[in-house]
């Protein structure tokens, strides 16, 4: 093994944001301390009990893609594993995420977009 994932570094217009939705998701902390970076108005991390760290870094001007088009293209997205899909669907619903693609039923996927608009998926385990 020649290097382990540190965490995945997502541009925003405001980093606090999409951190603090995704702790609302899996949990942990967002800002925790940390050796590696520094929390400050321009990076925000949220530290879920589950290891990997999401971060993300204010840029002046992101251009969030538009799926399911390549215009601009998709770039990055997040998976994230759920027992409840129906729990976690109506939780990400009433944070005013908007559902992209209702998926079908037997793969068991279903796609928003965040509040910069880019994509993710709510898988069910």
């Amino acid at each position: 093994m020649t290097a382990e994932l540190e965490c995945a570094v997502l541009d925003r217009r405001d980093p606090r944001e999409p951190a603090c939705f995704s702790s609302s998701l899996l949990g942990g902390e967002v800002g925790r301390p940390d050796r590696r970076w520094a929390c400050d108005a321009d990076w925000s991390t949220p530290h879920p009990p589950g290891g990997l760290v999401l971060a993300f870094q204010r840029v002046a001007d992101p251009r969030p893609p538009h799926w399911p088009g390549q215009d601009p293209p998709l770039q990055f997205h997040l998976d994230f594993g759920v027992t409840d899909q129906e729990r976690a669907h109506d939780q990400v619903l009433a944070a005013g995420v908007p559902l992209l693609y209702a998926g079908e039923e037997d793969r068991g996927r279903r796609v928003y977009a965040d509040a910069a608009g880019h994509p993710f998926c709510l898988v069910r385990r």
